[in-house]
């Protein structure tokens, strides 16, 4: 497992790299300083797992995570509680208080071998195409989450932003649809209109609809017309 270690305290990097030292399953691949730096060794490194710090000069943690089109696992370290509840609200891998415990950084290692024997054929990578099975940040407000994609079945356009379909709930992202669209794995997603791209995993009946469209309802309750423009793609795909 390739590990990155972000955090401004250089002792705490050292400290961290030294205890990880005890685990020959896990490879430093780099440290960095801040969110900017950490950003460019993201996209170099694809690393499986981020040991991220929360309260950095610049950016925080949190926001870090919202520019990264695809997350690996999160293990957040700092040394104060209060963002305790706000990690657990994220549903990141674990959360290490500083200074870290080695027995309870142990706990967090052997989380991180059990993922990584479901994953092992579906590693973080850096490709254009992203996976069903990666998952993506996402921040509203004070709210934070970690979805899979096979999670989401529906992303809409709401002027400049998009919101995102899950379980119950329907946060705002700061993306543009259509670079969303090229990103996303045709086999599973597709454009049903200028407004929305479904995630076709997640479809429950189809019905004809005016003008040579098609109404198509999703397991959320949803229900989304696809354009005349993309019926016939649609009815190709769907081999109707």
């Amino acid at each position: 497992m390739k590990a990155l270690i972000i955090d401004d305290e250089r002792l705490a990097r050292k400290e961290l790299i030294t205890l990880l030292g005890e685990y020959s399953d896990i490879e430093i691949a780099g440290e960095a300083t801040n969110a900017d730096e950490a950003l460019e060794m993201i996209n170099e490194l694809n690393p499986d797992v981020l040991f991220l710090d929360i309260q950095m000069p610049g950016k925080t943690g949190f926001e870090l995570l919202e520019t990264l089109d695809v997350v690996p696992e999160v293990v957040f370290i700092t040394a104060y509680d209060e963002f305790a509840i706000k990690a657990f609200e994220v549903s990141a891998l674990d959360y290490l208080m500083k200074p870290v415990q080695p027995e309870r950084l142990g706990e967090t290692v052997e989380k991180l071998r059990k993922i990584e024997l479901v994953t092992a054929d579906n590693p973080i990578h850096s490709s254009k195409v992203l996976s069903i099975e990666d998952q993506v940040f996402v921040k509203d407000g004070d709210k934070c989450w970690f979805v899979k994609l096979a999670d989401i079945r529906l992303f809409e356009s709401d002027g400049n932003y998009i919101k995102v379909h899950f379980e119950t709930f329907k946060p705002m992202i700061h993306k543009s649809l259509n670079a969303l669209d090229e990103k996303l794995d045709s086999r599973y997603f597709f454009r049903a209109s200028r407004k929305h791209i479904i995630n076709l995993s997640w479809l429950e009946s189809i019905e004809t609809w005016f003008n040579g469209g098609l109404m198509v309802k999703l397991r959320g309750g949803e229900k989304i017309e696809v354009s005349r423009r993309q019926a016939a793609r649609f009815k190709d795909r769907m081999s109707l």
